[in-house]
C-alpha cells in the first residue's frame, strides 16, 4: 500500500469514527426533557421523583424549570416545556387551563383526593369562613391572609373567596409557598390564630394539627385531582417518556413521605430516590416493557 493511499485509509477511518461521535452524540442529545414546575412542596417533590425516573430507568437528562403557575402552563403549550406534573383540576388551574386549552396534551391525573382552602391550627375555634366577617376573629389576625406566589391558583381562589364572602377590607398577603409555611409553623409554636392558603397533599399536615375553614359558598371547589400536561408531539418524538408519564399515578401518601423528608432537611433528590427505592414495585409497573 503506497504512502497516499494510506494516508486517504486513515483519513476515511478517522472521518467514519468522528460521525459515529457525531450520531452518537446527537443521539444522546435526544433523549433530553424539560420538566416545569412550581415551587410548591408537592410539585418539588412529584417533579423530582419523575426526573429521577427519566434519568435512571429511561435514559434521559432532565432540566428542571422551576417557574410560576402562569409561565408553566404556558411553557407546556409553547413547547418550551416538555411536560409538568403538576396541573390542579378543575378549580386551581382552571383559568389557565381554559386560556390554553387545545394546546397540550391533558394525560389525566397522577394523584386523586387533593384539596385547597384556608387553613388554621385546629386549636382557633373558627370553623367557616363566614366567621372571619365577624370582629373577634378579623381581629384576631389582623385582617391578613397569608399567601403564596402571586399568580398560583390556590391565590386566585382565595382572591374570588375574599370577594364572595365579602372581607373587602381584608389583605391577602403575597409571600411563598416556603415563607407561608414559615409563618404557620411559628404562629403554631406560639398558639396563635393565623389563616393561610393551604393544600393537601402538604408536609404541614403531618408536622402540625390543621383545618380547613369551612367553604359553604364552594368557593374552593371539592376535592382536586393533579393532572400530568405534556406538550403536543411529545409521543411521536419520546414516546416511551411520553408513555411513563401517562402511566404515572401515586397516592397523597407516597407524597407526603418525599414531602416530609425534604422538609426535615434532605436534598430533594435524595428524598426522591429514596421514595423510589423503597417503591420499587411501583416504579417498575410505571417503566415497564420501555426502552432505556
Amino acid at each position: 500500500m503506497t504512502f497516499a493511499r494510506l494516508t486517504r485509509k486513515v483519513l476515511m477511518l478517522a472521518a467514519a469514527a468522528a460521525l459515529l461521535v457525531t450520531v452518537g452524540c446527537s443521539k444522546g442529545e435526544e433523549k433530553k426533557i424539560t420538566l416545569a414546575y412550581v415551587a410548591w412542596d408537592s410539585e418539588i417533590a412529584s417533579t423530582h421523583v419523575v426526573k429521577r425516573v427519566l434519568e435512571d430507568r429511561l435514559g434521559y437528562q432532565v432540566e428542571m424549570m422551576q417557574v410560576d403557575a402562569g409561565p408553566m402552563w404556558a411553557g407546556v403549550s409553547d413547547g418550551s416545556a416538555d411536560a409538568m406534573v403538576a396541573a390542579w383540576l378543575p378549580t386551581t388551574h382552571q383559568s389557565y387551563y381554559e386560556s390554553f386549552e387545545g394546546q397540550f396534551v391533558d394525560l389525566g391525573p397522577n394523584m386523586e383526593g387533593t384539596k385547597i382552602g384556608l387553613v388554621v391550627p385546629a386549636y382557633w375555634d373558627a370553623q367557616s369562613i363566614e366567621d372571619l366577617k365577624k370582629p373577634e376573629y378579623a381581629d384576631a389576625v389582623g385582617r391578613q391572609i397569608i399567601g403564596i406566589e402571586p399568580g398560583a391558583g390556590v391565590m386566585m381562589t382565595t382572591e374570588a373567596a375574599m370577594d364572595a364572602y365579602g372581607l373587602t377590607d381584608w389583605t391577602l398577603v403575597e409571600s411563598s409557598s416556603a415563607a407561608m409555611a414559615s409563618e404557620l409553623l411559628k404562629a403554631y409554636q406560639e398558639e396563635r390564630p393565623i389563616i393561610v392558603t393551604g393544600w393537601t397533599p402538604h408536609w404541614k399536615f403531618a408536622k402540625m394539627e390543621l383545618k380547613y375553614l369551612e367553604d359553604p359558598l364552594g368557593i374552593y371547589g371539592g376535592d382536586e385531582r393533579i393532572h400530568t400536561i405534556v406538550r403536543k408531539g411529545l409521543e411521536q418524538d419520546h414516546p416511551d417518556a411520553y408513555q411513563f408519564l401517562d402511566r404515572f399515578y401515586w397516592t397523597p401518601d407516597d407524597m407526603a413521605q418525599v414531602m416530609v423528608d425534604i422538609q426535615e432537611g434532605m436534598d430533594p433528590e435524595e428524598a426522591a430516590r429514596k421514595w423510589i427505592e423503597a417503591n420499587g414495585d411501583k416504579v417498575d409497573a410505571w417503566v415497564e416493557g420501555l426502552a432505556s
